[in-house]
């Protein structure tokens, strides 16, 4: 296998099947992996789920602004002991009652803006649960890649280490080499399908892998296009830090959690105030032998508090204590993005300065191959020396797919990092 194995050309994208679809053998590119997760991982659903319940949130305060209207109504049977005949009576009860708040100085607008601010938190924190797992697919996409590219590795060196036994072989009934150079051969080929029995174990479980980080383990086997093709990423790193501050969504999480923490800090102070409500209700009260009443009644409630224990005193520091909190939040969270973005930037450029020596070596152990077994198909070489060199240029060619599986998993990581 060449270094330009590895390369692959780009298709244009396909509609993603969906999971129910698939038969056994279907190729899916990265991005159809993606969207299959985005519809079937629990993960997300759960943090879907979250988002509707802090919209239902967001209506419960809301209701404060709607009147409340209630109906009740009674029945009892009673008998009265002035009554001569000592007969009993039914009582018949209903009554209609409406509440409506006119004013709170601003408690329940401060309510509402809170709980939209947390169904922000709650949409931003899906968006980080969404990055996570895109990630996790990516992480396990490029490492299937690699056990694959492995496997062919493995394929190809039992293919050459074959074709060395086969000519010891043929050097030794012809009695141009001795038993040894058979019986190395022979080791190395058990060696070989050895490793090959290893790397197809590690392609399964990479296999399984990747069907787990897509939340879909009951897909059939299917199989991936190959990009791993190395492409620079072009970014620097003061550019990755800014779009990583302006696009994080456990940052954006953060902020708004700030905001409603400030905003609870006004939620609170209104427990000084009075309140004003509206009520009005309408009764009917109807027994066997007393005639039938009806009234109605209306009038405005003024609740002013005076003193509760310093209740409310306690309630404004506890509030302002939590919005330090969320402040220090932010900013640990910040230094912890910063640390982020250094980490995956200098890992990036790191690991692409390893692609080019991975590939030179990959050349340089190929060309040490060839010369090596040549030399021995002359007769004139070491069986020695071509099984070190068959080595040597399998781990040359298994180092170069990692350093490309690296890189683009690096690449992967940097991304997350900057929230994108």
């Amino acid at each position: 296998m060449s270094p330009a194995a590895t390369s692959a050309v780009v298709s244009p994208r396909t509609a993603t099947p969906a999971a129910g679809d698939m038969k056994p053998g279907d190729r899916l590119t990265l991005q159809q992996c993606i969207d299959i997760a985005l519809q079937r991982n629990p993960t997300i659903s759960a943090a879907g789920y979250s988002v509707n319940a802090a919209t239902a949130r967001v209506g419960q305060a809301r209701s404060a602004y709607y009147p409340q209207v209630g109906l009740s109504g009674a029945y009892s049977k009673y008998s009265l002991y002035t009554d001569p005949t000592n007969g009993s009576q039914n009582l018949y009860q209903g009554n209609a009652a409406l509440t409506q708040n006119i004013y709170d100085f601003g408690k329940t607008p401060s309510t509402v803006r809170i709980q939209r601010l947390n169904e922000d938190a709650s949409r931003s924190d899906r968006r980080n649960t969404v990055s996570q797992v895109v990630f996790g697919v990516k992480q396990a996409y490029y490492n299937l890649l690699q056990a694959e590219k492995n496997k062919d590795v493995a394929i190809e060196t039992v293919k050459l280490t074959q074709d060395q036994l086969d000519q010891a072989k043929g050097f030794f009934d012809a009695g141009v080499k001795s038993k040894y150079d058979v019986t190395s051969a022979e080791v190395n080929l058990s060696n070989a399908k050895l490793a090959l029995i290893r790397a197809e174990n590690a392609f399964s479980v990479a296999q399984v892998t990747l069907k787990n980080a897509i939340g879909a383990p009951d897909l059939p086997d299917f199989t991936i296009e190959d990009s791993l093709a190395f492409h620079k990423y072009p970014v620097t790193f003061e550019d990755a830090v800014q779009r990583a501050y302006a696009n994080r969504p456990d940052l954006q999480s953060v902020q708004a959690k700030k905001e409603a923490s400030n905003e609870a800090v006004s939620l609170a102070r209104t427990g000084y105030y009075p309140t004003l409500s509206g009520n009005a209700s309408y009764g009917r009260t109807d027994t066997q032998f007393v005639p039938e009443k009806s009234g109605w009644s209306a009038g405005v409630t003024v609740d002013i508090p005076l003193f509760n224990g310093f209740l409310t005193n306690y309630q404004v520091k506890e509030a302002k204590e939590n919005l330090n909190i969320q402040k220090s939040n932010e900013e640990t969270l910040r230094q912890s993005i910063l640390l982020d973005v250094q980490q995956s930037y200098l890992n990036l450029r790191a690991l692409e300065d390893g692609v080019a020596v991975a590939e030179l070596t990959v050349q340089q152990a190929q060309e040490n191959y060839d010369i090596v077994n040549g030399r021995y198909n002359a007769g004139v070489g070491s069986p020695l020396d071509v099984t070190s060199a068959l080595v040597g240029l399998a781990n040359a060619k298994t180092n170069y797919i990692s350093a490309l599986a690296n890189y683009k998993i690096a690449e992967a990581a940097l991304l997350k990092a900057m929230g994108e």
